[in-house]
């Protein structure tokens, strides 16, 4: 192809021709899109795009019906909507016409108009069935419904105005049901009728008993029949329909509930128990009928639930009216626990199995945390010996207290849980047994008013069990309470034993010797073997600190025999296996204890700090504990420092070369072994730790000589650094020279400055930036040889 055009301007044409097409194809399929909607709109004729292969387009019109709008709603609904709708106004009309606009027509007129209207209502249903019309059925026959209830009204104000309405209410209630019920049989089809003959059949018995002033427990009578009333249907699911079988089940379930509830109130106030004996006939009654709701479907174990509680309330609820309110407890306990033994009766159904199980397990848990909550404040009682240590002050066990009943309820939840882990081979109640008897067992001592000697004896003695059981557990998550049982106790007659000076060191020391025994126990989990050690470090330093503490000495001295422990662990070493390092940290927050109580005096301190630095070195010989050979250089380091302190020293060299100088040295050595070790690991903390903070004091030291030497010990470092082409030399020493120059040279850039106009610094600052950029290369270039040559140091 020739074109006059060289290939570039054509190309460029071509270009923008078909960006123009482009833009001409969008612009006439968006017009196409609106016109297409413009025609749908206005109903003319379906146009469609002709094939657009070859040629122009081509457009095509046929007949085609209107399409319209689009139908947001299909007919069914719409259909519902309208029926709804006319029942509603139907109904509205018919209670307006009942009881307000009377009109001049008498109230029989009114009567006898209603009772025409309802027949036709009630009849039209059968009519419209029959011509398949069920919908409009529906709306007719519940217009029909409502009409019966305004009938009932009208007969009760025409012919029976003087009588109870109450108990009018509850005697048409009855016949309304009776009538729905037989109209809905006769006509299945619909489902409007049944249902609500379902729910008119709730009012009958319960409004019967209050017309007759039956009382709370007439009434909770009244409820429980009508429940028995609806689970008949309720549990006859393939003989019932749905629409009456759910909210038969819903019904039987709440009113049977409301009843349970008037019986169990009823149970609790009562003040003996002969009052207590009818709120429990009520509750064994509604307990059998959830029984039997459980016994016949499968899916009601909740009913079955329900119902045992029921019958624990019911028989503990008789026993309670003669009891204190811990023995209560036990009292619901005796009953409420046995039901746990259904899950090893097979016989019963699943349903009735697993309620009583639950409603076993729901008693003891109440129980238990009723106990639970009473012995509480026994346990926290303790914690008032820590406002005056050594005080002897510990009280008696309060009489008004929860007494025995707390521990006996305690033991025997322990007990069924502890059952119910070997029947069902489950871990969870295992746990619960060991907390439960751990806590029942642990505060009998004291709710049983024992001397303290005694409980003392016996809270140690029910800790040791405990810590025994987790070296040796039957299971693990067993094992884990049975640790954190023995370590709540040990903790709390710990607290308990500061009351007295023998006390302490008799009952630390005891379980300061048990800790020490389960940590040296090889067969025990190693979890359990590191908490056992540390417990026992933890015991060795509180003996060392109650031991100082009975010399009277000052408190700072108090941290020479705390320092014996870490000491200790520091000499045994590898000989403590397994828990080694538990032990050695322990035995480190000791250490950190023993400076704590030293801070006082800066003497003391600094002689605290030099023996843990022998402790630290000593530990630091054997190779694997190198790194606490750091350590101890921190801790020398320290001890001089707070030592220069306390003598009025204030120079930072007098504390930094003593650091630099073996710091340095031992860099040197390690360089002379390992020549390929970096001058930063060998040199750089020994020249920072006194590079550094002599450039600090210089910066705000007025005078010259501290600079002048600062100067040149860094220009010597950078010279060495330089001979011996050592990178962390150089640059450290090169720094710190650099700098003593500027602090050096500042005052006299700052008066020159001060003479200069104010136009100059503005000026000099954009010569120099068109110099770097000018340059900008050639610098990056020289920085790169910079950087190599540095890098080829060592």
């Amino acid at each position: 192809m020739n074109s006059p055009l060289p290939p570039a301007e054509e190309l460029a044409l071509i270009d923008r021709e078909l960006a123009q097409l482009d833009a001409r194809r969008l612009h006439l399929l968006a017009r196409r899109d609106w016109l297409l909607r413009l025609l749908q709109q206005s109903g003319t004729a379906a146009v469609r795009w002709g094939p657009a292969a070859s040629g122009p387009p081509a457009w095509s019109a046929g007949p085609a019906g209107p399409s319209g709008p689009a139908k947001e709603a299909s007919a069914p609904s719409a259909q519902n909507v309208l029926l709804v709708l006319g029942a509603v106004l139907l109904a509205v009309a018919a209670l307006a016409f009942t009881l307000v606009s009377w009109g001049s027509m008498g109230i029989a007129g009114r009567s006898a108009v209603l009772a025409v209207v309802t027949a036709a209502a009630l009849a039209a249903p059968a009519v419209l069935v029959r011509r398949g019309l069920r919908s409009t059925a529906e709306s007719v026959a519940a217009v029909g419904l409502l009409l019966t209830v305004l009938d009932a009204y009208a007969l009760y104000a025409v012919g029976m105005p003087d009588a109870d309405g109450t108990g009018y209410a509850a005697g048409a209630a009855a016949v309304l049901a009776a009538l729905w019920a037989g109209y809905g049989s006769a006509l299945r089809t619909l489902r409007l009728p049944l249902p609500a003959a379902v729910l008119a059949a709730q009012l009958p018995l319960p409004l019967a008993a209050l017309a007759g002033d039956a009382g709370a427990l007439g009434l909770g009578w009244a409820l429980l029949v009508t429940a028995a009333l609806d689970a008949a249907p309720a549990l006859r699911v393939r003989a019932t329909a749905v629409a009456v079988a759910i909210p038969a089940a819903v019904l039987a379930a709440v009113l049977g509930s409301a009843a349970l509830l008037v019986g169990a109130a009823q149970s609790w106030s009562a003040g003996t128990a002969g009052q207590a004996l009818a709120p429990a006939a009520l509750l064994l009654a509604g307990a059998a009928l959830g029984v039997a709701a459980a016994w016949r479907e499968p899916r009601a174990w909740a009913a079955a639930l329900v119902g045992s509680l029921a019958a624990v309330v019911a028989v503990g609820g008789v026993a309670r009216p003669g009891l204190e309110p811990g023995w209560a407890v036990v009292a619901h306990l005796v009953v409420g626990l046995p039901l746990l033994a259904a899950v090893r009766v097979p016989a019963l159904p699943e349903a009735v199995r697993r309620g009583a199980v639950l409603a076993g397990a729901a008693v003891g848990s109440l129980g238990a945390l009723t106990a639970g909550a009473a012995v509480a404040a026994v346990l926290a009682a303790r914690l008032r010996v820590l406002e005056e240590v050594w005080a002897v002050t510990t009280p008696a066990a309060d009489p008004y207290g929860p007494g025995a009943a707390a521990a006996v309820a305690l033991m025997m939840t322990a007990g069924a849980a502890g059952w119910l882990s070997r029947v069902s081979a489950r871990p969870e109640p295992g746990v619960l047994a060991v907390v439960l008897g751990w806590a029942g067992l642990f505060t009998a001592p004291v709710l049983l008013g024992f001397p303290v000697a005694a409980v003392f004896a016996a809270q140690l003695a029910v800790t040791g069990a405990a810590g025994f059981l987790a070296l040796r557990p039957p299971a693990r998550g067993a094992g884990i309470a049975a640790a954190v049982c023995a370590l709540a106790g040990a903790a709390n007659v710990s607290v308990g034993a500061l009351d007295g000076r023998a006390a302490t060191f008799a009952v630390w020391g005891l379980l300061g010797a048990g800790c020490a025994v389960g940590a040296a126990y090889g067969p025990a989990a190693r979890w359990v073997r590191s908490g056992a050690a540390v417990c026992a470090v933890g015991y060795a330093t509180g003996l060392l600190v109650a031991a100082a503490a009975v010399t009277d000495l000052a408190v700072v001295w108090w941290a020479l025999p705390v320092l014996a422990v870490p000491a200790l662990v520091a000499v045994l070493g590898p000989r403590l296996g397994p828990v080694r390092l538990p032990v050695e940290i322990a035995a480190a927050v000791s250490g950190v204890l023993a400076l704590v109580l030293s801070a006082g005096r800066p003497g003391t301190l600094a002689l605290v700090l030099s023996l843990a630095g022998v402790v630290c070195a000593g530990a630091a010989v054997r190779p694997e504990r190198r790194v606490l050979g750091w350590a101890a250089g921190a801790l020398f380091v320290a001890a001089a420092w707070v030592r220069l302190a306390e003598a009025g020293v204030t120079a930072p060299e007098a504390y930094t070369l003593p650091v630099t100088v073996p710091a340095l040295a031992v860099g040197f050595l390690r360089r002379r072994r390992d020549a390929q070790a970096s001058s930063w690991t060998a040199y750089g903390p020994g020249l920072a730790a006194t590079l550094v903070p002599s450039l600090l004091a210089a910066w705000g030291d007025a005078g010259w000589v501290r600079p002048l030497v600062l100067g040149v010990a860094a220009l010597a470092v950078t010279l060495v650094g330089a001979h011996r082409r050592l990178q962390a030399p150089l640059l450290l020493g090169g720094a710190v020279l650099a700098a003593v120059a500027v602090h050096e040279l500042a005052p006299y850039v700052v008066q020159v400055a001060g003479a200069l106009p104010r136009w100059v610094p503005p000026a000099l600052a954009g010569v120099l930036l068109l110099a770097v950029g000018a340059t900008y290369e050639k610098r990056l270039r020289d920085a790169r040889r910079l950087r190599a040559a540095i890098g080829r140091l060592r």
